[in-house]
This record gives C-alpha cells, sequence and structure tokens, in this order.
C-alpha cells in the first residue's frame, strides 16, 4: 500500500504550492492508494471552508 502523507497545508500560500508541486510528486512517486493531508489550516487558520474543499 502506497501512502501520501501531506502536513500542514496553512493558508493560500500552502494551497499554491501544494497545487504547483502536487502533478510533480504524483510523477514521480504516484500512484498512491490512500491520500492523508493535514488541512486544518488551509483556510489561514480558521480551519476549511466548503471552496476551500472543492478547490
Amino acid at each position: 500500500m502506497r501512502v501520501l502523507f501531506i502536513g500542514d497545508i496553512v493558508g493560500r500560500p500552502g494551497r499554491k504550492v501544494l497545487q504547483r508541486l502536487l502533478p510533480r510528486i504524483k510523477s514521480l512517486y504516484g500512484p498512491f492508494d490512500f491520500v492523508i493531508a493535514n488541512v486544518e489550516n488551509a483556510a489561514g487558520g480558521f480551519g476549511i471552508t466548503q471552496k476551500i474543499f472543492d478547490e
């Protein structure tokens, strides 16, 4: 089983970095069976919004 764990994604800068790097991570190491991402700060320290979740 292949698992990708992504640490704390903080605010817009963290989301943008992940968007930019995830395709490369997937091409180097993927596919993954399971992905875990810590998104409790994805909305700049205020949890995660529906819009960010959909993104």
